[in-house]
């Protein structure tokens, strides 16, 4: 429950406490006194977004605290999740500061937070019903959630979503196969030519490294065969010339005919021919058993060139590439064989379409089930709040399938004896719709384990016994929990356990709102003022205090 608001620079309320009480509380007030400004506060501490319009004008930063207490196990678990917990109290405390430049400051028991972890957290602690609600009443599409809630029926939910899904998942890949026959063909013929492609090229994993490698290899004997070859001809001559030997054996022959000096001079030169012989013969025989190369570096790099033009089409590597080749090897089976495979689609889709009708026809079943003891509670409730020739019905027609069933609800009410019911939203007025909400929040009491009710204008177009009414109902909902009741009636008013006032003022031309509790003669004294707006009489102060006096005698509940 929410046990004390502490509200600052929030518009015209510059500062104020508010301490609230378990059980029925109430806010009353003069129109644009601020009673909707209090609603804008919790609201802010709940983590709802937030407008710099807020703000006190002259002030910079503006806050809002709010101490929750008595927190139910989920709220206990949900702290949990974010590494919290209650205090030593059991206490749980929200602060949230707003500011002008948007540096907003949001924290839970002392430590910071984002706004989307306290609307998490928050989420169990305070529901707010208002003129909002009343509208989102008038649409059907959120009547299912209102039977869905009493129905529990999770199970039969999840296992039609399940079954929905499937059926779209089928239906998708049989819309894919089923595609035009010219695209068809088109396709076919494009992965026919890369099949034939890749798979003509033979690729194999570590192929160009190894080509790279045997090209080195190649080239390097190219180069060292020609210089052996160069040099044996030098030696040797060819078929037109002489080689260095034999050239060098006629100078030999030349100078051998001479005597004296030159003698010694030719004895150098044939050692200098036996030298050379040695390295000439050397030289032929490493040329003559010299390993020749199997590589061809014209096939490598014929080769090399076709991986690499292939590896712009088709991937970066061979894995790629072959990856890229049984990609296509199937798709083309699946154009192949698509006729079988939608066949199968086919019969796979009205099988999961069988099932999808049998779960939605056991989720419509928990829904009628539920509606009609909706329908029960709400037509009581809504006669006790003074319409007693009302005629509440929940419309279940069978509708197309989507993901929350195969069904549509409407709310449906005749308000007067002798009428046809018809939908909420042609007939409801005011007084009706907010009663209805009343009615419908009193019956899913049991279903909402949030502790703190807050009911901003419930009372909106009724009076007089009707009020009476919606005052008893809203006590009735108190019990066992906090409401805190926004109001304009007098009647209402009376039946709170704890009166909550906010008043507005005005000094040195700025406006001040204060709230404030009431008790004994200041109590009688606001109901009075609600009671009749004017000068108040002995009489009236009397009638307010009989008001008071009967409203809180426990025997009208």
């Amino acid at each position: 429950m929410l046990k004390y608001l502490h509200i600052e620079n929030i518009a015209v309320i510059e500062s104020s406490d508010i301490e609230f009480s378990e059980g029925f509380n109430v806010l009353t007030g003069e129109t644009g006194a601020g009673k909707s400004i209090v609603i804008d506060a919790i609201n802010a501490v709940l983590g709802e977004r937030t407008s710099k319009d807020l703000i006190r004008a002259g002030c910079d930063s503006a806050s809002v605290s709010a101490l929750f207490g008595q927190l139910d196990d989920d709220t206990v678990k949900a702290l949990t999740e974010y590494d919290l917990s209650p205090d030593e109290d059991g206490n749980l405390l929200i602060t949230r500061k707003l500011s002008l430049n948007g540096k907003g400051i949001i924290k839970i028991n002392g430590k910071p937070f984002t706004a989307s972890v306290l609307k998490a957290i928050a989420g169990g602690l305070i529901n707010i019903h208002g003129q909002h609600d009343n509208q989102a009443l008038l649409n059907p599409d959120t009547h299912s959630g209102y039977i869905d809630s009493l129905a529990e029926n999770q199970k039969e939910k999840a296992e039609y979503y399940k079954e929905f899904k499937n059926v779209n998942k089928i239906r998708k890949e049989l819309e894919a196969l089923e595609c035009d026959e010219d695209e068809k063909q088109r396709k076919t013929e494009l992965l026919k030519y890369q099949i034939k492609e890749l798979t003509e090229a033979d690729i194999k994993i570590g192929e160009i490294a190894e080509l790279k490698e045997k090209l080195t290899i190649a080239e390097n004997y190219e180069k060292t065969v020609k210089a052996l070859s160069n040099a044996n001809n030098c030696f040797y001559g060819g078929d037109d010339t002489d080689g260095a030997v034999e050239m060098l054996k006629n100078a030999e022959k030349q100078l051998s005919t001479l005597n004296g000096e030159i003698e010694k001079s030719n004895t150098k030169l044939r050692d200098a021919i036996s030298v050379l012989e040695d390295v000439a013969a050397e030289t032929a025989r490493t040329l003559e058993h010299y390993e020749f190369s199997d590589f061809n570096p014209d096939e490598i790099n014929q080769r090399l060139d076709l991986l690499y033009r292939l590896m712009l089409k088709y991937g970066n590597s061979e894995e790629q590439m072959l990856e890229y080749l049984a990609d296509a090897e199937s798709q083309l089976d699946n154009i192949t064989f698509s006729d079988k495979r939608a066949a199968e689609l086919s019969d796979e889709l009205e099988n999961s379409k069988q099932r999808l009708v049998k779960l939605g026809a056991a989720l419509t079943a928990t829904r009628k089930k539920a509606a009609e003891k909706f329908e029960k509670s709400v037509t009581e409730i809504l006669c006790y709040l003074n319409m007693p020739s009302v005629t509440f019905k929940v419309d279940i027609k069978s509708g197309r399938y989507t993901k929350n069933g195969c069904d549509t609800m409407e709310f449906m009410i005749s308000a007067n004896k002798g009428e046809t019911v018809k939908p909420l939203h042609k007939i409801a007025s005011g007084g009706e719709l907010s009663r209805t909400m009343l009615a419908i929040k009193s019956v899913l009491l049991d279903k909402d384990p949030v502790g703190t009710m807050i009911f901003d204008e419930i009372d909106t177009g009724i009076s007089g016994y009707a009020a009476d009414k919606v005052g008893i109902q809203l006590c009735r909902v108190a019990k066992g929990r906090q409401v805190i009741c926004v109001t304009h009636l007098a009647q209402i008013a009376a039946r709170a356990k704890a009166h909550l006032l906010i008043e507005k003022s005005t000094q040195n031309a700025r406006t001040f709102t204060k709230v404030y509790p009431l008790s004994g003669d200041e109590r009688i004294h606001e109901i009075a003022r609600i009671m009749s707006g004017s000068e108040i009489t002995e009489n009236l102060y009397n009638s307010a205090k009989e008001l008071i006096d009967r409203s809180q005698k426990n025997d009208n509940l």
